[in-house]
């Protein structure tokens, strides 16, 4: 692996070097590659596209990111890249890279967590605008479109988690086949209209396999902490180890939200919307409405208290459903219908 990880610190130096002043926008595709954003972002526009497609979204999301989760524990002995500097591997013989706040991820590097969830999230939305345009276009450039802007997006993002030293190129190699694999297979087997019991089973599952997986490894002897004690040991600025970048805050996420959406598909605004079809002026407005609101909630209450900041995270990730699916809804329905009828 020795091999692995100097090709890796030379790569990154070559990046660093070879596009000098492009951190800003390198931070930003790390940011489209977050996690996060498939429950704030991606979920939301893909829900107001296609209900069903953004169903295929949030399941993806959930599923990826706790498997996601389990294979670092098991891969443990794969180092994220800021553990270059403790082991002092570096083409020049020392340390010369610049360090960024997303470097501070207290999670093991392998697969990269960004390039396999984007990867398997967004497969839903590629697959579906590709079928449409083979339905309006016989052109194959038009037809292989949205299948190449999703590979350019997660080479993209690989190469920014590279660039700013949050992995190496062989975990993030691995993380982008490992997305597409988890797309291609598991699209086909999102369940829909369940009852509220699979709903609450499904997250229930989701955390006890987690902490059995979790206290069965502890109880082998292996220490699945080393990740954080070397991250708070080597980060360059101690505010930029964060508590969502814990591996628990991405479980907090998934059941939180595997809750969420069974709550939310068996609310009664959902009920009172279904065989009502949205017009494309309100879907817009919902879709806009929802990034607005998830991304101002998603950054409110960020408290310092470990405890506080699950809490907090998980009530805000049960609501997010509900507020897509059917607070938002209903409310532009509302609102539309009344100034027609005003009019």
């Amino acid at each position: 692996m020795d091999a692995f990880y100097a090709s890796g610190v030379w790569f990154a130096e070559m990046l660093q070097i070879g596009l000098p002043g492009l951190e800003d926008f390198w931070l930003w595709v790390t940011f489209l590659g977050d996690p996060k954003c498939v429950f704030i972002i991606y979920f939301p526009l893909a829900y107001f596209l296609d209900h069903k497609v953004g169903i295929k979204v949030l399941w993806l999301g959930i599923i990826s990111e706790w498997l996601n989760l389990v294979s670092k524990w098991f891969l443990f002995g794969e180092r994220p890249f800021w553990w270059v500097s403790e082991s002092g591997f570096s083409s020049k013989g020392d340390v010369s890279l610049r360090q960024f706040p997303a470097t501070c991820e207290t999670g093991p590097g392998s697969p990269s967590g960004h390039c396999m969830i984007s990867g398997a999230a967004l497969w839903p939305i590629v697959t579906t605008l590709t079928a449409w345009l083979s339905q309006h276009s016989r052109r194959w450039i038009v037809k292989a479109a949205p299948c190449t802007i999703y590979l350019l997006l997660l080479l993209a993002i690989g190469l920014s988690r590279i660039f700013i030293l949050a992995h190496f190129p062989h975990q993030v190699l691995g993380g982008i086949l490992a997305g597409i694999g988890l797309g291609w297979l598991l699209e086909p087997q999102v369940p829909f209209e369940k009852e509220l019991s699979f709903y609450l089973l499904a997250s229930l599952s989701l955390f006890l396999s987690t902490m059995m997986t979790y206290w069965t490894l502890i109880a082998l002897g292996i220490d699945l902490s080393w990740s954080i004690t070397l991250a708070a040991k080597w980060c360059m600025n101690p505010d930029w180890i964060r508590i969502d970048t814990r591996p628990f805050a991405s479980l907090c996420r998934d059941v939180a939200t595997a809750l969420g959406l069974g709550l939310a598909l068996h609310s009664s605004y959902y009920a009172q919307l279904k065989g009502k079809r949205l017009s494309w002026l309100q879907r817009v407005c919902c879709a806009g409405l929802a990034l607005l609101v998830l991304r101002l909630f998603s950054n409110m209450a960020q408290p310092q208290n470990v405890a506080l900041w699950y809490g907090l995270t998980f009530v805000k990730y049960t609501t997010f459903p509900w507020i897509v699916v059917a607070l938002l809804p209903k409310a532009v329905q509302a609102m539309t219908s009344s100034s027609t009828k005003t009019s």
